[in-house]
């Protein structure tokens, strides 16, 4: 059943749980905790389920939902994927120096004058990084380091994707652009100005991407989002196409990304659309659990120990309270995955140093046993930690630095 997680069944995390503890049972000594693990079986399944849906188009991993190196080179490795979508200037320079990636397109506008000064002094450097703009003062902070134009700085115009209905505006609150004149405007600055190659296009649609849209417990409420979807998609559809032609008089555009794992078959139908964005349908977190167009596999988790037992019938792990980023709600906090029917309580919730669970197995947990998380979005999880162990099987088969581990933050 489509926008059901394989993973949610209670026999599947009762698999889950086996693995994992006999994994933790064969390592050496006993390993430091939080520990974070991607399970490799369900990533790979995973990235060969977004090629799929992606039909021929090709996949550019949004490395903001991975941060682990790593898993950057496992998915570009894969056939479909190719390209990376950065969220730092200073990352796309360290992607690049480590060789990562020959092509990373920088998500979000940057005004990191040493990280310009940096792109420019590498003419290698600038060939293969491509920065987002949607205003020309983003174009005046690079002159404003550069001493000549000798080297060119590849741009993609950033468009707003959202829908606009009734006067509202439904979509993430992103680029200023959103009328054809405007864009066209922009993108003929940059045509004419010394030193800027406009290459791309982005079109992020977060309002389809990013939004649940099967929740069991929100029938008339995903129902209302299914809806504004379809909307959504065949507003950008036609916009996409007029911009697409008008644009074609000016520039030979390279790439237009578009959606993200949530909105990949969609995103890919479009005629306009070059590839597509993906990265948290690699790791899955809570917050894609319920989808009505993929069923997701949750890879990334991390274990915590109980230390103590406030009464029978409840377990208290040490730390816990990796809270994601976005509105504040409870959907922003970790789920107890493993052993299945643990829940956090209302009073307490995931704390910084401790965590009280409730439910059945509760009752059952020792002290220092492991309980398995899952964070709520993708990514987030690994700045909290130097490394990541990686889960084949039964069998943790290397240990891996994040970000953080290899000394950088971003």
């Amino acid at each position: 059943m489509a926008g059901t997680t394989s993973g949610d069944s209670h026999v599947a995390r009762n698999r889950l749980w086996a693995r994992l503890s006999a994994a933790v049972e064969a390592l050496p000594e006993p390993p430091a905790t939080p520990l974070m693990v991607v399970d490799l079986d369900a990533f790979d399944a995973n990235a060969a389920d977004l090629v799929r849906r992606a039909g021929g188009t090709p996949i550019r991993v949004a490395s903001k939902s991975l941060r682990v190196p790593a898993l950057l080179e496992r998915a570009l490795a894969a056939p479909g994927f190719h390209g990376v979508l950065g969220y730092s200037l200073r990352e796309a320079l360290w992607l690049s120096e480590q060789g990562l990636s020959d092509d990373v397109v920088v998500a979000y506008p940057t005004v990191d004058r040493v990280a310009i000064a940096a792109l420019l002094a590498s003419p290698d450097a600038a060939a293969r990084i491509t920065l987002m703009v949607d205003d020309p003062a983003q174009l005046d902070v690079v002159d404003s380091v550069r001493s000549s134009h000798e080297v060119r700085v590849r741009v993609a115009l950033d468009i707003d994707a959202g829908l606009r209905m009734g006067g509202q505006h439904v979509g993430p609150k992103r680029s200023p652009l959103y009328d054809v004149d405007d864009v066209v405007r922009l993108a003929r600055r940059i045509t004419e100005r010394a030193g800027f190659a406009l290459v791309g296009v982005m079109t992020y649609e977060g309002q389809v991407a990013g939004v649940p849209d099967d929740v069991p417990s929100q029938r008339a409420k995903s129902l209302v989002v299914r809806r504004l979807k379809s909307a959504s998609m065949s507003q950008l559809a036609e916009r996409r196409r007029v911009i697409s032609d008008r644009l074609r008089a000016l520039v030979e555009l390279e790439f237009w990304n578009g959606g993200g794992s949530g909105s990949v078959e969609a995103t890919a139908a479009d005629g306009a659309v070059t590839e597509v964005a993906a990265g948290s349908g690699l790791l899955v977190p809570g917050l894609f659990d319920h989808y009505q167009s993929f069923r997701p596999r949750p890879a990334a988790f991390f274990g915590l120990p109980v230390t103590r037992r406030p009464s029978p019938t409840m377990a208290t792990v040490h730390g816990g309270g990796l809270i994601a980023s976005g509105p504040v709600g409870a959907d922003r906090a970790p789920l107890p995955w493993a052993p299945p029917g643990l829940h956090l309580t209302g009073l307490e919730g995931a704390g910084e140093v401790q965590t009280p669970l409730t439910g059945h197995p509760a009752a059952m947990l020792r002290i220092g046993d492991l309980v398995w998380f899952r964070h709520a979005k993708s990514g987030e999880l690994f700045e909290h930690t130097n490394s990541v162990r990686l889960l084949a099987g039964s069998t943790f088969t290397d240990e891996v630095p994040t970000y953080r581990g290899a000394g950088q933050a971003w």
